[in-house]
């Protein structure tokens, strides 16, 4: 049986002492790929170009994870003090790979700075400091001093979406580990998911094979079986490609 192939980006560790920079990526997102029966790729960070390409065009599926904030120059974002740990080669990656999977119908997931990566490559913009900038909103920034699988708040999920039927659920109780969030949605996604406050929390591509994303961690949360059925529909459609 051949596996389907998921390509994971990664982040960025900056070089200390002697040692070059390290790519690194927690451990939970390769586990719960493996678990929904994919075998994964891990993309450097610093892969450009033709390079980049080539392992695209091999790859079954993309999954975008979390990780630091994207610039805000990329969506004439308003600059905030919180901004941390901007990687403008893993911007510039994941900007281009969102582009080619939506284009392409190459089935992808996003996690966290994944969907907020997502909606910036096709057009959308996120607030960069969910508490300044959005009026009544919740606390969503549970980290770095909390477990990563606390059940922060409920989502709401519309009826009748691809995520309702992956999840089984219109209500679910979801971790939240994020400061940034969806500000203006890009053309060609409509909303599925909100917070108690509105924020957005799930996006779909319309008239796509599986192109899907979340604000909150699912890797974090495999004891759910929802959560583990976000992986499961994710790589079967990549295997189905």
């Amino acid at each position: 049986m051949t596996l389907p192939v998921i390509g994971i980006t990664v982040n960025t560790q900056p070089p200390r002492e002697s040692r070059p920079a390290q790519f690194i990526l927690a451990e939970t997102y390769v586990n719960s790929v493996m678990r929904a029966g994919g075998a994964p790729v891990l993309i450097p960070t610093s892969l450009t170009g033709d390079g980049l390409a080539a392992l695209f065009a091999k790859l079954d599926g993309i999954l975008f994870t979390g990780g630091s904030d994207l610039d805000p120059a990329l969506f004439a974002g308003q600059p905030h003090p919180r901004v941390y740990d901007i990687d403008p080669a893993r911007d510039a990656q994941e900007l281009w790979l969102a582009r080619a999977a939506a284009a392409q119908n190459k089935p992808f997931l996003g996690i966290c700075r994944g969907i907020q990566s997502i909606n910036v490559a096709l057009g959308g913009t996120l607030f960069t400091d969910i508490a300044d900038q959005k009026p009544n909103a919740l606390r969503h920034d549970y980290f770095p001093d909390l477990p990563r699988d606390l059940l922060a708040h409920e989502v709401t999920v519309t009826a009748g979406s691809r995520l309702a039927s992956i999840l089984g659920s219109e209500v679910v109780k979801v971790n939240s580990l994020h400061h940034q969030g969806i500000q203006q949605i890009a053309p060609g996604f409509t909303p599925v998911a909100f917070a108690p406050d509105g924020l957005v929390e799930s996006l779909e591509l319309q008239a796509h094979p599986f192109g899907l994303a979340v604000q909150w961690h699912p890797e974090c949360l495999p004891q759910y079986a929802e959560q583990r059925a976000l992986f499961a529909a994710f790589v079967q459609a990549a295997a189905h490609v």
